[in-house]
């Protein structure tokens, strides 16, 4: 079935790659979860670990913004990660495109990406 994909790249404040992907891995995607919104990938860029991605999968534009407007406004987003992720944004470019089932389970099978020092 054909559905929409979301991708997400976030330039971050120098030196806090790593406390953003603990941030996202422990308590944002779960909340995401929460609110049936489908995060397919997020990690750290390979070659920079303060470069970001998330890419997040939806029915249609409706269902998309029907999803975000309700994780948004929560409770627990505002007084749960919120602050710790958007503080630590530089930057943000955000692409929405479709994409069939099948490349959105190879994206899926990729795994989340945390860079490790010496890498």
């Amino acid at each position: 079935m054909p559905q929409i994909i979301e991708i997400l790249l976030y330039k971050l404040t120098p030196g806090t790659g790593g406390a953003f992907f603990e941030t996202m891995q422990s308590i944002s995607v779960p909340l995401h979860k929460q609110n049936g919104i489908d995060v397919v990938w997020h990690g750290q860029s390979m070659h920079d670990p303060d470069g970001y991605g998330l890419i997040r999968a939806f029915a249609d534009m409706p269902a998309l913004e029907a999803a975000q407007s309700a994780l948004y406004a929560s409770e627990a987003w505002r007084a749960g990660p919120r602050e710790a992720i958007v503080s630590r944004i530089v930057t943000a470019t955000r692409i929405v495109i479709p994409m069939n089932a099948d490349a959105v389970n190879g994206l899926r099978k990729q795994g989340y990406y945390a860079h490790s020092a010496g890498s």
